[in-house]
C-alpha cells in the first residue's frame, strides 16, 4: 500500500474510532471518556500502518510497540484515575455552558478535533514503518533511549502524583517531592520527550525526518494548551502553589531555586 493509502487509511481509522468513542460518551454522558481513547488511536495508528506499510520489519515491531507500550500505559492510567469520579471538571464545566447544544458541539470541538491532532502527531509512527534501510541505525537506538527515558519520567511522576493523591492527609496540599521537586509537571515533560523519541526513531527513514512538525505540536501542546497551562489556572489559589511556582521549574527538569 502506497503512502498517500496508508494516511488516509489512518485517517479514517480514527475518524471510525472517535465516532464510536463519541457515541459512548452520549451514553456514559461522559465526555472525558475521550482522554482514554486518545492513548489507545495511537495504538490503533501503530497496528494498522504495522499491517499496511511496507517498511523493515524490525523497525515496525519497533515503533509500534514502544508506541503501544506509551498508549495502553496512559490509556489505563487515565481511566484508574477517573473511575468512579464522575465527568472530568473541564468537560462538565462545557456541559453546563452550552446545556443541550453540549451533545452535538461536543463531536467537533472535542473528538473530531483530537482525531485531527491525534492523525498529525501520529505522523512518526506511521512514516517509521514506510520504506527506510533495513538495518537499524543509530537514530534507531536514540530514539528508543529517548523514549525510554521519557516513559520512565511520564510514569513514575504519575504514579508519585497518585499516591500523594491517595492520602488523605495531602488534600489541598501541593506535591513537591520526588520528580515534583524539579519539575511541576514532570508527566508532561516525559509525555514529550516520549515523543521526540518516536521521532528520532522515523528519523532514520526518508519520509520521518519530514514530521518533526508533530513532536513540536505535541510538546506545544502539552506546555502551552492542554497540559501546564490548563493545570496551572486550576492550581494557582491553592495554598503554597505560589512558593512552589517561585522555586520549581515549570516544564523541563531543573535544580529548585532556593525560597530565599
Amino acid at each position: 500500500m502506497g503512502t498517500i493509502q496508508i494516511l488516509v487509511l489512518n485517517a479514517a481509522v480514527i475518524l471510525a474510532m472517535m465516532l464510536v468513542a463519541w457515541l459512548v460518551s452520549l451514553r456514559l454522558r461522559d465526555t472525558g471518556i475521550v482522554d482514554v481513547f486518545w492513548g489507545l488511536g495511537f495504538v490503533l495508528v501503530a497496528g494498522t500502518t504495522y499491517v499496511a506499510a511496507d517498511g523493515w520489519e524490525l523497525r515496525k515491531a519497533l515503533i509500534s510497540a514502544i508506541t503501544a507500550v506509551w498508549g495502553f500505559r496512559l490509556a489505563l492510567h487515565i481511566y484508574l484515575r477517573g473511575r468512579g469520579k464522575g465527568e472530568d471538571k473541564r468537560y462538565a464545566a462545557w456541559r453546563e455552558e452550552h446545556g443541550d447544544a453540549w451533545p452535538l458541539r461536543s463531536l467537533f470541538t472535542v473528538f473530531l478535533l483530537q482525531g485531527a491532532i491525534l492523525w498529525f502527531v501520529s505522523l512518526p509512527v506511521q512514516t517509521a514503518q514506510i520504506g527506510g534501510p533495513d538495518h537499524l541505525t543509530w537514530l534507531d537506538g536514540l530514539g528508543a533511549l529517548v523514549w525510554a527515558v521519557g516513559l520512565t519520567f511520564e510514569a513514575v511522576a504519575d504514579a508519585q502524583l497518585l499516591a500523594f493523591k491517595r492520602d488523605p492527609s495531602n488534600r489541598g496540599k501541593v506535591l513537591s517531592s520526588g520528580l515534583w521537586r524539579y519539575s511541576r509537571h514532570p508527566n508532561y515533560f516525559g509525555d514529550a520527550v516520549v515523543w521526540w523519541g518516536i521521532w528520532l526513531v522515523s528519523a532514520s527513514t526518508p519520509l520521518g525526518r519530514w514530521t518533526v512538525l508533530s513532536p513540536l505540536v505535541m510538546t506545544w501542546l502539552l506546555r502551552r494548551v492542554s497540559g501546564v497551562t490548563l493545570t496551572e489556572k486550576m492550581m494557582k489559589d491553592r495554598p503554597g502553589y505560589a512558593g512552589y511556582v517561585k522555586r520549581t521549574s515549570a516544564f523541563v527538569p531543573l535544580p529548585p531555586k532556593s525560597d530565599g
